[in-house]
């Protein structure tokens, strides 16, 4: 009798993990889709650039009368909020001719598939960001453990339409955007280099990308892909300047300070900012920190 109780209580206590590390997978997966992210109200940085991004997961519209370029999808679940941020700004989804990707990780292409299906947009990348992104942001240059971990949370893949080489130009109509392959952080990490038009003056933007060290994540030659990538960046001119995680270009500090300045683009008119972001992108390579 004592037996069978004790079978009870252990099938009770069975059921109980099992339902419990059912709910806890639902959470993580949920946590994962869009990495807790939160809308942000979507607004111009200057000219024909717009935020569109999350509360720190970044994306960026350009707009031409002959259609849209949008830069980064986030995470797999916050396509909704990027698209209800274009909205808002009086702007159609499926006016967004050019999809791009700073790089393939699952925080800044996850949602690149729900985009494209979304738009039709045509989605352009570097040779090594392509090959992952179409792999759902597995990528076979870092070793293991962490491409296990890589492919057990592979996004949806996109299609990947036009590869293009570092220095290449990506047109639509009269925009164009430069794009300039930027490794270390990944392989195929990018920047785009544009102009945009704010009234009587054109202003110099780079979109630039992660300069962190990742754990785990490092591929051959990722040493020497910084060295340029520092180089690239610092000749680069940049009147504004972003990057794909809103707080460290400033996104709300200067967002809010648009309200007391003389033109609301001044506030992202910042170079020295952006020399800030490479020495100190730099300075943490040399260091050997590691995130």
């Amino acid at each position: 009798m004592s037996n069978l109780k004790s079978r009870r209580w252990l099938l009770v206590l069975l059921g109980l993990v099992m339902a419990l590390a059912v709910f806890l997978g639902i959470k993580w997966r949920e946590g994962t889709d869009n990495g807790g992210q939160k809308p942000a109200e979507p607004f111009r940085i200057a000219g024909n650039l717009y935020y569109v991004g999350a509360n720190d997961i970044a994306s960026f519209l350009i707009t031409g009368p002959e259609g849209h370029v949008l830069i980064d999808g986030g995470y797999p679940g916050t396509p909704p909020l990027i698209m209800a941020s274009i909205a808002k700004l009086g702007f159609d989804i499926k006016d967004v001719k050019v999809l791009l990707n700073s790089e393939h990780h699952f925080d800044h292409a996850g949602g690149l598939a729900a985009l494209q299906e979304a738009s039709g947009a045509e989605l352009w990348a570097s040779e090594a960001s392509a090959a992952a992104i179409t792999a759902g942001g597995y990528d076979a240059d870092i070793p293991l453990p962490m491409r296990a971990i890589a492919w057990a949370i592979r996004y949806p893949a996109p299609r990947v339409d036009h590869v293009f080489k570092d220095g290449d130009t990506i047109r639509v109509g009269t925009t164009a955007l430069t794009a300039h392959v930027t490794g270390g952080h990944t392989r195929g990490c990018t920047s785009y280099a544009f102009p945009v038009r704010d009234g009587e003056r054109v202003l110099q933007v780079v979109s630039a990308c992660s300069l962190v060290v990742l754990q785990g994540t490092g591929y051959p030659g990722y040493r020497s892909d910084f060295e340029r990538t520092f180089r690239v960046l610092r000749s680069l001119p940049a009147d504004i300047w972003v990057t794909s995680h809103a707080r460290l270009f400033g996104r709300y500090r200067k967002f809010v300070a648009r309200a007391d300045a003389a033109n609301p683009a001044d506030p992202f008119v910042d170079r020295e900012g952006y020399r800030a972001y490479i020495d100190s992108g730099e300075a943490r390579f040399r260091r050997g920190v590691v995130h």
